[in-house]
């Protein structure tokens, strides 16, 4: 008779896949294939008059998978639950653990009070759980020889989260289909994201743009080597009569303040007058060097790594997020959920051993070097993201976008055990006597930068571009030739891209990073916002939402109360707040607040915006763009009295070059703006810029 197998359960199949090869022919790896059990999709699912019970019931789709687990389990010796070292996963743990110790109820369509309250726990002493932030054989080695019971600290903030979120949005948005539109549907931590886009709006419409004029310098130095020669350098304005040339101000904005700067020049009048009493020589007031270091940032976090994919190379969150997922599960990376910036003993070993070899003894910082993380209600349990092997700089295998995100992360995490940059910066301050002045009137500074060692910088394959700057010493006479005056105005603050949404949320402490991704694509999802030119900006729709929540749920879509939920969850998973109390607490409130807005709030109507065309079927009503469940179309404003619908075609403001007829803006399912023709499909031509 073959001896019983150990077997040890995942979520995902590639993630499965990896730990098999690490382990022998003693274990069977299986994967869930994600979440087992959950709240019924049709209906609340929490039961508000006793205490919160949760219905929780098998996903349909995966009776076949709980049945191989059960069969596998069965002959199982030793079952070792190893899904992922988060909230998320300690919860599939414990449901996996539910199933298997009571297989009967795993094809029940409904699971009674009495068997949800049963606690799988001690009820079969070979189920133990297991953890490790990286897919490797000598990390999931070590996590086999410390198993230990299902967290329910975690399990707890996890259902707590969930049924909060279930309770919010279940009871929101019946209200949103009487007060607002019928079909919408509004989430606790989504809807405070919305706002953060609505309100950004706002502000922009209310900012002022005022006009102001800058003064820069071209100089001119002759330098002498074997023959004259003349090297042409920038200088910029930023002294008049010992007073800066600009003036700061601030705005204040929902999430922070926003600075800006102006001229003192207003008018094109003021600037020419002062251009036009400068002389054509400069003198050298000031010149200063001074050696100064550039320290290599932090190992990326969940939420600094959707920033740069952002910044870097456009992706959305979702996208990078599902990269990392993909980099994990292969055993490339440690976990990538993670606000931790901390690196293990061993990593940061491997790290400098690996940088004395390759670049040399120099290039590796003299300390050990840690970081302090700044991130609101940040978790240190967790590693920072890193390679689970710093001799793989360029794995096998990767495709494009994958091995871009890799070697991202490589280089950060391991630059961290670099030498720092030193850097030489020369600043020289150039004064003009204007004539008939005794004093100096303007001051122009130029900057230089040079390197003196790269450091880091070599190792994290950063561009470095040097600003030279000719010999010169104090007293020197500097020629110009030529002064330039630019036309500018002030800019209001910029909409949220994916990068900076991200960046506000962490700051807030809303959410937690592995949900900012599903956030930002909720919102998407429910045309709330849309995504254009990489800067998101709200629909008519998401404007009439958060007008109605802000005027009758204005806790939920505060910063303050968002924020201090997910402190009292981080609470519950620390083991000192009962996630059921937390709850009683927010419904107490909450309920009282949704009651009373059905009886009394009024209704709020969702702007349109008008085409200037008339009907062409009734010949009396407007033409006006609205908002569908497949984006927006054209439609009559007398509805429904006239129903007249076209397609909605934003002009691109070019002809198609292919046929000539005119070229409209298209998205693609992300939201990204391409450019096509308005006679597709009889043309197809189709761009992402504009010809």
């Amino acid at each position: 008779m073959a001896s019983m197998k150990n077997l040890l359960i995942v979520e995902s199949p590639t993630k499965a896949r990896t730990i098999g090869k690490y382990l022998g022919a003693d274990f069977e790896v299986l994967a869930t294939v994600g979440h087992l059990r959950d709240l019924p999709k049709s209906k609340m699912g929490v039961d508000l008059k006793h205490d919160f019970e949760i219905d929780y019931q098998v996903d349909t789709g995966k009776k076949k998978v709980v049945s191989g687990l059960i069969s596998a389990a069965a002959k199982a010796q030793n079952i070792y639950l190893a899904t992922d070292p988060d909230r998320e996963g300690e919860a599939i743990a414990w449901h996996v653990n539910w199933l298997l110790t009571q297989p009967e109820t795993s094809n029940k369509k409904r699971v009674t009070r009495k068997e949800q309250k049963t606690n799988p726990k001690d009820t079969n002493s070979k189920i133990s759980r297991i953890s490790f932030h990286e897919i490797t054989k000598s990390a999931v080695e070590e996590a086999l020889l410390h198993a230990r019971e299902v967290d329910m600290n975690l399990v707890d903030a996890q259902q707590g989260r969930r049924v909060l979120d279930r309770v919010v949005g279940y009871s929101l948005s019946p209200v949103l289909w009487k007060k607002v539109r019928r079909g919408l549907s509004a989430g606790r931590v989504q809807s405070v994201a919305l706002r953060l886009i609505v309100e950004r709006e706002k502000e922009i419409l209310a900012f002022t743009r005022e006009k102001y004029y800058k003064v820069t310098a071209e100089l001119t130095k002759d330098c002498y080597g074997g023959e004259p020669l003349a090297m042409t350098f920038n200088a910029d304005l930023f002294k008049v009569d010992d007073k800066s040339a600009y003036i700061s101000d601030k705005m204040k904005l929902f999430d922070g303040e926003y600075t800006y700067t102006k001229s003192v020049f207003g008018t094109r009048a003021e600037v020419d007058k002062f251009v036009g009493e400068l002389k054509s020589e400069f003198v050298v007031s000031q010149l200063n060097e001074r050696e100064t270091t550039r320290h290599p940032l932090p190992p990326y976090t969940t939420s600094k790594l959707q920033q740069a994919g952002g910044r870097r190379f456009g992706w959305s969150g979702k996208q990078t997020m599902t990269l990392a997922q993909r980099l994990y599960e292969r055993g490339l990376i440690t976990y990538h959920r993670t606000d931790s910036v901390n690196l293990s003993e061993k990593a940061i070993e491997e790290f400098r051993k690996y940088i004395s070899k390759e670049f040399g003894e120099q290039y590796v910082a003299e300390k050990v070097r840690v970081f302090k993380n700044t991130s609101k209600n940040a978790q240190e349990a967790h590693e920072a993201i890193r390679p689970t092997s710093v001799a793989n700089k360029n794995p096998d295998g990767l495709d494009a976008k994958e091995l871009k995100l890799y070697q991202l992360i490589w280089k950060r995490a391991v630059a961290t055990q670099a030498a720092s940059a030193k850097l030489k910066n020369t600043t020289a301050v150039f004064t003009n006597l204007p004539a008939g002045k005794a004093g100096g009137r303007a001051q122009f500074k130029s900057i230089g930068v040079s390197m003196l060692f790269d450091g880091f910088l070599r190792i994290a394959e950063e561009k470095f571009e040097e600003e030279v700057l000719p010999l010169m010493k104090e007293g020197d006479v500097i020629k110009s030739k030529k002064v330039n005056v630019e036309e500018s105005e002030t800019n209001p603050p910029p909409r949220y891209s994916d990068a900076s949404l991200v960046q506000s949320l962490e700051k807030q402490g809303i959410g937690r990073p592995s949900t900012y991704a599903s956030i930002i694509s909720t919102i998407l999802a429910r045309q709330y916002v849309e995504r254009d030119e990489g800067k998101y900006r709200p629909t008519a729709l998401g404007v009439a939402v958060v007008e109605f929540l802000v005027k009758n749920f204005l806790n939920i879509v505060s910063l303050p109360f968002t924020a201090e939920m997910e402190e009292e969850l981080d609470q519950v998973a620390m083991g000192k707040v009962n996630w059921k109390k937390m709850m009683r607490k927010f419904w107490e409130k909450f309920e009282g607040e949704v009651k009373s807005v059905e009886q009394t709030a009024n209704r709020v109507k969702v702007a349109v915006e008008k085409t200037g065309e008339k009907c062409p079927d009734c010949k009396d009503g407007d033409l006006v763009i609205r908002l569908g469940r497949f984006g927006k179309f054209v439609s009559c404003d007398r509805f429904p009295d006239c129903k007249y619908t076209a397609q909605y075609k934003e002009a691109a403001g070019f002809m198609c070059p292919t046929c000539g007829k005119e070229g409209v803006v298209r998205k693609t399912k992300t939201g990204r703006k391409f450019y096509g023709c308005s006679d597709y499909p009889n043309c197809k031509w189709a761009g992402w810029k504009k010809p």
